[in-house]
């Protein structure tokens, strides 16, 4: 039995820094029926503006009326879907699991094959920090997972269109 996965659509939008936008915008794509499955927000370079890089799912018929929706809110300056984009598209994923000595080099082993890193480390836990593309952070998370998973934390995507052009 296969099972599909509604496409993620990211989106990046360009905002003024003030209070409220955030909530503006999460209430136009709730109205329309579509869910937030991402959301990072960072200051631009000069604090005036954020921008926020959203993944959402949710009938891709009504996308760009979405687009066009937030588009028109007040302190929107841009939003632009960049699924199927030339980009760098990235996120983080910390994973805490208790781990002893006797599967430690089994954890290790993992580690290294997706190229994270061990940023914490006790006789009977270590804490894992996995980046990439969600599909290899997807792969990382269900690898380690025949472990004991205390906790996991995941940014979300980041996302920078490649070349000269702007995001």
């Amino acid at each position: 039995m296969t099972t599909t996965h509604p496409i993620i659509h990211t989106l990046s939008v360009y905002v003024s820094n003030k209070p409220g936008v955030l909530a503006r915008i999460a209430q136009v794509f709730a109205r329309r029926g579509f869910n937030i499955e991402s959301l990072v927000v960072s200051p631009a370079m000069d604090g005036k503006f954020s921008r926020m890089t959203i993944g959402i799912s949710g009938n891709p018929e009504m996308l760009d009326q979405i687009i066009r929706q937030v588009s028109k809110l007040i302190d929107v300056l841009s939003c632009k879907d960049h699924t199927g984009d030339e980009a760098v598209v990235r996120e983080l994923a910390l994973v805490k699991i208790r781990c002893g000595s006797d599967r430690r080099a089994e954890a290790l082993q993992i580690v290294e094959h997706f190229s994270c890193k061990t940023v914490d480390l006790t006789d009977k836990s270590m804490i894992i920090m996995a980046t990439g593309d969600s599909d290899k952070v997807d792969a990382f998370v269900r690898m380690i997972t025949s472990f004991d998973v205390v906790e996991l934390v995941r940014t979300g995507k980041v996302l920078m269109v490649r070349g000269d052009r702007p995001t």
